[in-house]
């Protein structure tokens, strides 16, 4: 029996499935899921958003003392300066403004992810340090893209979809002249580092080695080494912490 038609049928089938199959995993990958959310979110301030009056940036790396930070969106305006960190996330989202960790409830799966306010938030210091802005004209902005519900009350810079686009719309108050916006645009093209590949592969080394506790690292806010210290006294006697090693001139901590 001659079984060339039926193995060329099965080759046939093969070479749209492998293809097809390589083509879903990749767009389920947490990385294209991001790659996704930042595009929509271009899209929505390219229509929404007018470009004389909101300068945008994407995808800005900043140097800080302990590496790097990056930021997804940076929207410069007279009426301030819009941090926008983008989600692309679905199922049930649990989570309020001080609690250091969120939940996505998908299914019967659920997931822990950082407070997006807080990530948010080293985003801002690194700007207010590049800028030499006042925190008050700085503003962070959170969106979530994907079809995700809320499920707990979030604070109004918390959004959905085109929501940070009325967000941003309703600061109405000039804080910048023209010229600063100008100025500032130029600070932040020249300050960023290059949006290349291996500036993003610098990024992902910084944030494995600041995640990871035996490794050296700077103080945030003074540059100085960072030390593991035991507290002694207390409810928490016994637990170590990253403590700057300039203490007491400089107390700033972090988990260990």
């Amino acid at each position: 029996m001659d079984y060339s038609p039926i193995v060329a049928q099965v080759w046939g089938m093969l070479t749209w499935f492998i293809p097809a199959a390589l083509l879903i995993g990749l767009f389920k990958s947490p990385w294209a899921k991001g790659q996704i959310g930042e595009l929509l979110v271009r899209l929505f301030a390219h229509w929404q958003l007018d470009k004389q009056t909101y300068r945008r940036l994407h995808n800005v790396t900043l140097n800080t003392p302990d590496g790097t930070t990056q930021i997804d969106h940076v929207f410069l305006s007279p009426y301030g300066i819009f941090v926008l960190e983008t989600k692309n996330m679905s199922g049930w989202i649990f989570g309020s403004e001080k609690q250091a960790q969120w939940t996505q409830k998908l299914y019967k799966r659920t997931f822990k992810f950082q407070n997006p306010l807080r990530q948010n938030y080293k985003h801002l210091k690194a700007l207010e340090a590049t800028l030499g802005v006042s925190p008050e004209h700085l503003h962070s902005v959170i969106t979530f893209v994907g079809g995700s519900t809320f499920k707990t009350e979030v604070p109004a810079n918390v959004t959905q979809g085109i929501g940070f686009i009325r967000y941003i719309q309703s600061f109405q108050q000039a804080v910048f002249s023209a010229a600063e916006v100008d100025a500032m645009l130029h600070a932040l093209q020249t300050g960023r580092r290059a949006p290349t590949l291996a500036t993003h592969r610098e990024h992902v080394q910084n944030l494995k080695r600041r995640s990871d506790p035996t490794a050296e690292r700077q103080c945030p806010k003074c540059g100085g080494a960072m030390l593991i210290r035991t507290v002694k006294s207390g409810a928490k006697a016994g637990q170590q912490f990253w403590g700057c090693s300039a203490f007491p001139k400089c107390r700033t901590m972090q988990s260990l």
